[in-house]
C-alpha cells in the first residue's frame, strides 16, 4: 500500500452547541442524520473571519514542523541577505514563476487522482446500501409462506460489516456476532474474503427456499442478480484498496514541493526583504497541505479524518434494514467533540 492505515484526529475549533452525550447539535440542519453518513468531518461553515484562523480540520497539525522549518530557513536567508557562506545565491522570482506553474499542474493532477479514488469508493458503498435495501425488500415480498426473513436481512448487514473489516485490515469476524450465525462467524475468522463467504451463505439461503417451492425461480434469479451486484461492489473496493497510486508520483511531488519552498526565499529576499518569510509560509502551506490531503484520501478506506466514515455507513445500513424488519433502529452515529464522524 502507498501508506499504512494510521489513526489521526483532526477537526475544527470547537463550535458552541457541538454534540455532547450523543445529542444532536443545535446547529445541525434538517437531514443531518442522512448527511452524517456521507462524510467524516461534519461541521457548519464558520464565519469567513473565523475560517481564516480555523486550526482543526486545516491539516496544520500534519505539516506544522515542515512549515516551521521553511519559515526558519526564510528568516535565516533574510538575516544573511541571501548569502550561503561567502557565496551570494543569485536567484530572482522569474524561474519560480515557471516552476510554480508546473508544480501546481502536477499537484492538481495528484489530488484529482486521489479524489477520483475517494469518490468512486463512496459510490460503491452507496451501491451496497441500495442493493441491500432491495434484497431485504424482495426477501419480504417475493418469498411465499411468510417465512422468517430476518436471518437473511441480518446477513446483509453482516456482509457490509465484513466488507468494512476487510478493507480496514481488521479481524474478518470482528463484531459480526450480532448479525450472523455463530458457525458462520467461526468460518469467517480464517476466510481470505469474508464478504464473499457471506454472499455464498446468502445464496444458499435463497436456494433452500427455492427448492422448498417458496421462492419462484424467476424471483430467485432476480435476487441472485442483487447478490451479484454486492459482489461487484466488493471487487470494486478491493481494486481501489489493492492498487495504490504509483509511488513515483508521491516521490516527485514531495521532492519538488520541498525544493521549491526551500529555494524560494533566495529568490524573494532581494525584492521583498523582511516580507519573505510571510510569503514563503503562505506558498509552502498551500503546497504542503494539498500534498497531505491527497495522501489522506488516496486510500479512502483508512481511518484518517478525511477518509470515508465506514463505521457510520455500516450503521446506516443496519438502521435502514432493521426498519424494513419493523424494528426500532439504533441511534444514528454522531460526530465527536472535534466534529469527526468515524
Amino acid at each position: 500500500m502507498a501508506r499504512m492505515l494510521r489513526v489521526r484526529r483532526a477537526g475544527s475549533d470547537r463550535h458552541p452547541g457541538c454534540c455532547a452525550a450523543g445529542k444532536m447539535p443545535e446547529w445541525a440542519p434538517a437531514g443531518f442524520r442522512f448527511f452524517s453518513l456521507l462524510v467524516v468531518i461534519v461541521r457548519p461553515r464558520p464565519h469567513w473571519i473565523r475560517l481564516l484562523f480555523v486550526r482543526r480540520g486545516s491539516l496544520i497539525h500534519r505539516i506544522f514542523w515542515q512549515q516551521m522549518f521553511v519559515i526558519l530557513l526564510s528568516c535565516t536567508v533574510v538575516v544573511l541577505h541571501g548569502q550561503l557562506f561567502d557565496w551570494k545565491v543569485t536567484l530572482n522570482a522569474s524561474p519560480f514563476s515557471l516552476m510554480g506553474v508546473a508544480l501546481a499542474i502536477f499537484l492538481g493532477f495528484r489530488i484529482n487522482a486521489s479524489y477520483d479514488r475517494y469518490w468512486e469508493a463512496r459510490k460503491l458503498w452507496g451501491g451496497v446500501l441500495v442493493a441491500s435495501r432491495n434484497l431485504a425488500r424482495q426477501g419480504q415480498t417475493l418469498i411465499d409462506g411468510s417465512p422468517d426473513v430476518r436471518p437473511f436481512v441480518l446477513g446483509l448487514i453482516g456482509f457490509a460489516a465484513a466488507m468494512r473489516n476487510q478493507l480496514r485490515g481488521r479481524a474478518r469476524n470482528d463484531g459480526l456476532e450480532a448479525w450472523l450465525p455463530p458457525a458462520l462467524c467461526a468460518e469467517l475468522g480464517a476466510a481470505r474474503s469474508a464478504p464473499t463467504r457471506i454472499l455464498a451463505w446468502l445464496g444458499a439461503w435463497l436456494a433452500e427456499h427455492r427448492r422448498a417451492g417458496r421462492l419462484h425461480p424467476v424471483s430467485a434469479q432476480h435476487m441472485e442478480s442483487g447478490l451479484d451486484e454486492l459482489s461487484a461492489m466488493v471487487g470494486g473496493c478491493e481494486r481501489i484498496a489493492n492498487t495504490p497510486l504509483p509511488f513515483t508520483y508521491s516521490v516527485i511531488l514531495h521532492r519538488s514541493a520541498y525544493f521549491y519552498c526551500m529555494l524560494l526565499p533566495f529568490g524573494l529576499v532581494d525584492s521583498i526583504g523582511w516580507m519573505t518569510p510571510l510569503v514563503v509560509a503562505f506558498v509552502s502551506y498551500t503546497f504542503f497541505a494539498l500534498e497531505a490531503l491527497s495522501d489522506e484520501i488516496e486510500d479512502p478506506f483508512g481511518t484518517m479524518p478525511n477518509d470515508l466514515a465506514l463505521d457510520a455507513i455500516v450503521a446506516g445500513i443496519d438502521a435502514s434494514l432493521r426498519e424494513l424488519l419493523g424494528e426500532v433502529p439504533p441511534p444514528a452515529p454522531m460526530p465527536d467533540e472535534n466534529f469527526i464522524l468515524r
